[in-house]
């Protein structure tokens, strides 16, 4: 199965660090409570439940050994949420603010694989238009992961005031294409820009990571003036997400900081906004699959990465 545009060449599963990684990660952004010391996985919610406040989602989660995988069917296809157009109704403390949501792949790329194997110019060299992205063992593509966490993040930021626009909401045949997705956020005149992913690696690596773009220049691509506000937005969103997922820095990825950069990345290398790339948890992990396939779950995910977005915007 072809993977995810987010996954890095050679996998690295660094042996894991103590867990004053975590608190460190925490206190880079000066948050108190941010996941407690351990850095222990939360427990997956259960599907039927109602979806968390925003003060229990940003609460910490009590150390508990992950339910096995659920195998409930995956969220219906069509959204029951507003189409991505929708304006912000609320006023609040986002209110004036654009932020582009852009969820990672489409769940009928693999219907079209001519169209997504077209090479695109990423700035540094050509990469496919898009991938099919990665699924859980029981079939829970990642797609419908993105989509889902998408739907509950732009609820969590219309309630704030933010203008909202996703990159595409199931509404198209295939894509779009990561040149486009970075246009998107270009054109909106983005204020952040989060790309919502889920990695398909080995079993045993667990946890999320947070993509920041390198300093990157040629072709099309320039990041010189969002490396640093990217890096602030990210750093923002991995200790939050820590704080009200109670999940743990990457064990494979990024030493245990929940950070990671990299250059070859085509959403990234073309954008002219603050932009970051999220890789929830690892989709082929039992363990990270039974999080990510819980419907209480991806709410405390998209309750952190609100959070994250807030605290970035809100300086």
């Amino acid at each position: 199965m072809r993977h995810d545009e987010s996954v890095p060449p050679t996998p690295r599963r660094p042996k894991p660090a103590a867990a004053a990684a975590l608190t460190v990660l925490c206190l880079g952004i000066g948050l108190s409570g941010c996941g407690g010391d351990s850095g222990a996985q939360a427990q997956p919610g259960k599907g039927g439940d109602p979806a968390p406040s925003s003060a229990a989602a940003s609460a910490p989660a009590s150390p508990a050994t992950p339910s096995p995988v659920r195998t409930s069917p995956a969220p219906s296809k069509k959204p029951a949420s507003p189409a991505p157009s929708t304006p912000a109704t609320a006023s609040g403390p986002l209110s004036g603010k654009t932020v582009v949501i852009d969820p990672g792949h489409n769940p009928d790329n693999h219907l079209h694989t001519s169209e997504i194997n077209r090479q695109v110019d990423i700035g540094t060299t050509h990469k496919e238009c898009d991938t099919t992205g990665t699924s859980t063992n029981s079939g829970y593509a990642e797609a419908r992961f993105t989509l889902d966490v998408s739907h509950r993040l732009r609820t969590l930021l219309q309630a704030q005031g933010a203008k909202v626009v996703l990159t595409y909401d199931d509404d198209r045949a295939f894509g779009p294409c990561v040149d486009e997705r970075a246009r998107i956020g270009n054109k909106a005149g983005a204020d952040a820009v989060v790309s919502v992913h889920a990695d398909g690696s080995a079993v045993g690596n667990r946890g999320f990571h947070v993509i920041l773009p390198a300093s990157v220049r040629g072709g099309g691509a320039d990041t010189s003036k969002i490396v640093g506000p990217s890096r602030d937005l990210g750093t923002r969103i991995a200790g939050l997400f820590v704080r009200a997922t109670g999940s743990a820095p990457s064990n494979y990825i990024g030493g245990n900081t929940g950070l990671d950069t990299r250059k070859d990345l085509g959403g990234l290398n073309l954008s002219t906004v603050p932009k970051v790339f999220i890789e929830c948890g690892n989709m082929r992990d039992p363990k990270d699959a039974a999080l990510l396939t819980s419907a209480g779950w991806r709410q405390k995910a998209a309750q952190g990465i609100a959070d994250g977005i807030s605290s970035y915007l809100n300086g």
